[in-house]
């Protein structure tokens, strides 16, 4: 997407137009909130297809002033089309877009995330990782052919990879069945699952 000309103006000229000046706070406060979405694609056999991460990093600020901010991360970003003979340990992230308070010319030379932020809440970044995912869940199906090929027995196990004291929300797993599927009896240990005609899928 091309920037916006509000946007190419302030790159260029360098002018903080999506905050004010005079902001005062009786009390600097910064709430950070990442969020990420894993899509997971298996075969009937548990061979991964497909997996993906695609994150937001949304921010609450209230700082009184101009402050600039730094995002730290545990690692610097790794673009993936980066040369990979020199390639320093880092998060490899495939495409990444940010908010254009940050100094896109400080992320590139060092990939570090520097910017003074809007007041209140905005997104900072959006960013997509394919390579080197720790899949919260281990997925385990069974796939049985019965009464000469009229039935299909699907079993499903999900396992947790993550510690208790963590929890998933969102969770949605969606299993492909037969477009001639005539009826589903389904049995599940939480959560619910229902046979779903148009979309061909528990």
């Amino acid at each position: 997407d091309e920037p916006e000309p509000s946007q190419l103006t302030s790159q260029i000229t360098g002018a903080i137009d999506w905050r004010r000046e005079g902001i005062r706070h009786k009390k600097n406060e910064v709430y950070i909130d990442v969020l990420e979405s894993v899509n997971l694609l298996l075969s009937s056999t548990g061979n991964i297809l497909r997996n993906e991460v695609t994150g937001q990093v949304q921010m609450n600020t209230k700082l009184t002033g101009m402050p600039e901010c730094k995002f730290g991360l545990n690692d610097k970003l790794v673009i993936e089309k980066e040369s990979t003979s020199q390639r320093k340990p880092g998060v490899e992230i495939d495409d990444c877009t940010f908010h254009r308070c940050v100094r896109l010319g400080k992320f590139d030379a060092d990939r570090t995330i520097t910017f003074i932020p809007p007041d209140g809440e905005f997104e900072l970044m959006r960013y997509r990782v394919t390579d080197n995912i720790n899949l919260p869940f281990r997925i385990i199906p069974a796939v049985q052919e019965e009464q000469g090929q009229t039935k299909v027995s699907i079993n499903l196990k999900v396992i947790a990879n993550f510690s208790d004291k963590l929890f998933a929300t969102h969770v949605a797993i969606k299993i492909p069945v037969p477009k001639n599927t005539a009826k589903a009896k389904i049995k599940n240990s939480f959560g619910r699952a229902k046979y779903e005609p148009e979309q061909q899928a528990i």
